[in-house]
């Protein structure tokens, strides 16, 4: 055996399985078809985003890397969604698009376990019950316990501009040919996806005067909870908004059936939540203009990505729609938008683990998982890597609940619901995102992160400080009540509040509108003891203010965790077993879920369906 696991592709989903693998001691090959491309972001060089930005946090405290890259050149830091909720506030990064990858290269070359080798896979090394191995275009094997394909949108990748169509990769580079129809011949069912990139622009050929400036978010923001060193918001470059006119919607009209995504050259779907300018325009045909970002790509460059104004149409008539613009009048292009369209595997084939269920050994993560996003990819590196060194180790997987994470949910969404789209990440698909926050990502993730051997013991130890001063806090705002003090009435006055009557509980007071933790912590000298930082303190104000609404998310939770806990057998006969509805015996044999709660989530199995499967494993595991 020349390696344990083998990982294809250089992407954030095959940069976080290599790492996870390396880190946890196992003897790691990456193989990457342009070593120099290892974690590039051929679309928008950001990172975060709604949902996204929790996603990024899990990471991290699982033992992943993207935050600690995130945090390291960053050109803009934002914190999204002030005005709303903490459910669904997060952050979003505007990267370096030379520094971010070149950042994650050198510790991908320099990682003890790892070793990185430039090729091009093109099929499998197996027998018939198992994967062991790949061989590349060269001729060269090499075997393994374990397979990881991340390929991102390489696989049989072509490139529309117009009726332009090449068979390329992402930012011009070689595709992966011959594993897609390989994987084909193993009985893999594959699906055809497209998405896209908007035009890049020079910066000093745009009119910054007639955009709409938006600065980061000023304080001490992060993705990774190790993070002490942050850029000054007067420091960071700045993003634009600007909108698109009616000139242009007419030119786009006018030229929609050149565009490659309405001229049936592309048959791949595009992604729901990201589409091109030209859908925009037809889809939403009553609104008379879209917004779009200007983002800088990188302090080294001249470049300004277009945001929102991705397109497949031919060159000449991206000249023409850019042109139209506000500010854009004598823009000048330095890469031509493009559609791209690529191979991904069903969603059916492969199971909680990302291990395919026919191939064992066999492991996929990031867009060919048949997600789209830098974010969802590297969660699904980080799992996939984890989950081939448990099976190594012959321990249980880790499969993270849907009121554990956003990478939960993403995964559970998959492998349960399926998708005939480019999956993205949603704040709107999970059910508990009030206990699932930004701000509380280290008290979900961060034990089994070092259970599974990632986090360090230092690091975790000084979790269990932090959050033994967080309990130490609640603990002393529930147990004292502030009465008629001078300076205790005069602060709640100010807020406008009327006199305080008799003792009332520090908690309950923390609870209203305005009330700051570190004032109260001057009437409570136990509270002045306790060592929180402003992120412990912001921890402790959401647990207050939103004690109600959590503690109803964690019963419904609990809830569902009794559905999980009833583990299905897999040797279960779904299609002879009486009282289930002929869709959901043909779901459940396709999907084969592991427990009654992934069942019960599968479209078109009913509640009635679910009793019966309840039933039916109660016998089962009596008989047992």
């Amino acid at each position: 055996m020349d390696y344990e696991v083998i990982v294809v592709g250089g992407g954030h989903a095959g940069l976080e399985a290599a790492f996870a693998c390396a880190h946890k001691g196992h003897k790691t090959l990456l193989v990457s078809i342009n070593i120099k491309k290892m974690g590039n972001m051929p679309c928008n060089p950001s990172i975060g985003g709604s949902a996204k930005g929790i996603v990024v946090r899990e990471i991290d405290c699982l033992g992943g890397m993207m935050g600690k890259a995130a945090d390291h050149h960053y050109l803009q830091m934002k914190m999204l969604n002030t005005g709303k909720g903490p459910g669904v506030q997060c952050l979003r990064a505007q990267q370096d698009k030379i520094e971010y990858p070149e950042y994650l290269q050198n510790i991908a070359l320099n990682t003890t376990h790892l070793t990185v080798k430039e090729g091009m896979v093109i099929s499998l090394l197996h027998d018939e019950e198992k994967v062991f191995g790949v061989r590349l275009s060269n001729g060269e094997e090499y075997t393994s316990s374990a397979v990881i394909l991340t390929t991102g949108t390489y696989m049989e990748s072509k490139i529309f501009r117009g009726s332009d169509i090449r068979d390329e990769g992402p930012d011009g580079e070689k595709p992966s040919l011959g594993l897609s129809p390989y994987l084909r011949s193993m009985g893999i069912e594959t699906i055809r996806f497209k998405t896209g990139t908007p035009p890049r622009i020079a910066k000093d050929s745009i009119d910054f005067t007639k955009a709409s400036i938006q600065p980061g978010t000023a304080g001490n923001l992060a993705f990774s909870y190790e993070t002490k060193e942050f850029i000054p918001v007067e420091e960071q470059i700045p993003c634009y908004l600007i909108y698109t006119t009616s000139e242009t919607h007419d030119i786009i009209r006018e030229h929609l059936s050149e565009s490659a995504m309405f001229s049936g050259a592309i048959t791949g779907v595009g992604p729901r939540y990201c589409p091109s300018i030209e859908s925009k325009i037809v889809n939403f045909a009553d609104k008379e203009r879209h917004q779009l970002f200007l983002e800088p790509e990188s302090r080294y460059s001249d470049s300004i990505y277009l945001q929102g104004f991705s397109t497949s149409m031919p060159v000449e008539v991206q000249e023409e729609m850019v042109h139209s613009l506000p500010g854009f009048e004598n823009a000048r292009f330095l890469k031509y938008a493009y559609a791209i369209e690529y191979d991904a595997i069903r969603t059916e084939e492969y199971g909680p683990t990302l291990e395919i269920k026919k191939w064992p050994g066999l492991y996929i993560a990031g867009q060919i998982c048949g997600t789209s996003g830098y974010e969802e990819a590297a969660a699904l590196g980080l799992m996939a890597g984890i989950n081939a060194c448990l099976k190594l180790e012959k321990k249980e997987p880790l499969i993270l609940r849907r009121d554990q994470a956003y990478i939960g949910v993403m995964i559970d969404d998959l492998v349960t619901k399926g998708t005939e789209e480019p999956y993205r990440l949603m704040s709107s698909r999970a059910e508990f995102r009030l206990i699932m926050r930004h701000d509380n990502a280290d008290m979900r993730l961060i034990e089994i992160g070092h259970e599974i051997g990632l986090i360090s013991d230092e690091r975790y130890n000084n979790f269990i400080d932090k959050k033994n001063n967080i309990n130490h806090a609640i603990d002393a705002l529930t147990k004292t009540y502030l009465g008629k003090k001078d300076e205790v009435e005069e602060y709640f006055s100010s807020l406008g509040y009327n006199e305080l009557k008799g003792g009332v509980q520090a908690l309950e007071l923390l609870k209203r509108v305005g009330v700051k933790y570190e004032k109260l912590a001057q009437f409570i000298p136990e509270l002045g003891n306790i060592n929180l930082d402003e992120f412990g303190i912001e921890e402790v104000e959401i647990i207050a203010k939103y004690e109600g609404y959590i503690a109803k998310q964690i019963k419904e939770a609990h809830n569902m965790i009794k559905l999980e806990e009833m583990k299905i057998p897999q040797s279960i006969d779904y299609l002879n077993m009486d009282g289930l509805a002929l869709e959901a015996r043909q779901k459940l044999v396709k999907i084969r879920p592991l427990t009654i709660g992934q069942a019960s989530r599968i479209s078109g199995v009913n509640p009635s369906d679910t009793s019966v499967l309840i039933l039916n494993v109660k016998k089962a595991s009596h008989h047992e």
